[in-house]
């Protein structure tokens, strides 16, 4: 760095400076957005009884915009049963107050039919959704309210929970909130609370985890008579382990366990692999 080649700076000088540094602000503070971008890459197992049933697969990049694709299927004896298989993906902005989404779209399948769903959203508002084919019980379930769509977010976004600066990624912060979800078919809500702190150790992360008790709390789209609905707004045994990705501030589910009428369903990542985009893009 060059010296002033005056002994002082005039006031001028000084001024102009000042103006510079100012300005140079929003740029740094770009930069250093962008060094918390990261990639996460992670492979579920899914066991009904101790029993495997199936997989799933999640990879995403999380920063100031996030794109999160997750394909599932089932297998072993949950194929004899229901042959099925499912992909969905979320895109959207990560602001202060959590995921902004901006498009959703999600297509599961078995032996029997394929279902689609598409849906666009801003300002956590639903602009569109498609469902094909509608469902066929459409008539019996709890209408579905132009307010119903309205602060929420679609369920892979729900996937992404921010914690604030200066509170702890594995600490009481990371649970507490109450997420508002629509899937294009039925709106609910998702009530974590804090339970305390584990150590998840598994291929690609060992180490602190937030563990959250969820209660599932149905608002519309379903059907009242519905015992599974009813089952599961009365369950009490759904815990979330969240993982921390530290550079951007969020966390999302390494394990999810919970109480079914078949017995202990427990989701557990066998593998979770946390990057950094700028690294992946230099390679």
């Amino acid at each position: 760095m060059t010296r002033d080649p005056t002994p002082a700076m005039t006031l001028q000088m000084r001024k102009m400076k000042k103006r510079a540094i100012l300005a140079s602000l929003p740029l740094l503070a770009s930069f250093a957005c962008a060094a918390q971008a990261e990639t996460l890459k992670a492979h579920y197992a899914l066991s009904l009884m101790g029993i495997n049933i199936g997989s799933a697969y999640a990879s995403g990049v999380v920063d100031r915009n996030y794109r999160i694709d997750i394909s599932m299927r089932t297998s072993g004896l949950a194929n004899l049963v229901n042959n099925t298989k499912g992909a969905a993906t979320a895109s959207g902005g990560l602001t202060a107050a959590g995921p902004s989404p901006a498009a959703y779209a999600n297509t599961t399948s078995n032996e029997e039919d394929v279902r689609t769903v598409r849906m666009s959203l801003a300002s956590n508002a639903v602009r569109m959704v498609e469902v094909k084919p509608e469902p066929w019980d459409a008539e019996q379930r709890i209408p579905v309210t132009d307010g119903n769509k309205k602060r929420v977010v679609d369920p892979v976004s729900a996937l992404i929970m921010n914690v604030p600066q200066g509170q702890e990624l594995t600490g009481p912060a990371a649970c507490n909130r109450t997420i508002s979800v629509f899937d294009g078919v039925t709106r609910f809500d998702v009530a974590l609370a804090y339970s305390g702190e584990q150590t998840a150790s598994t291929a690609g992360y060992s180490g602190p985890v937030a563990v959250c008790s969820a209660r599932y709390m149905p608002i519309a789209g379903h059907r009242p008579d519905s015992k599974s609905t009813r089952y599961m707004a009365e369950n009490r045994d759904i815990n979330v382990w969240l993982a921390p990705l530290p550079e951007a501030r969020v966390v999302v589910p390494i394990r999810i366990d919970l109480k079914t009428g078949a017995g202990e369903l427990i989701i557990e990542a066998s593998d979770f692999q946390i990057g950094s985009k700028r690294a992946e893009t230099r390679r």
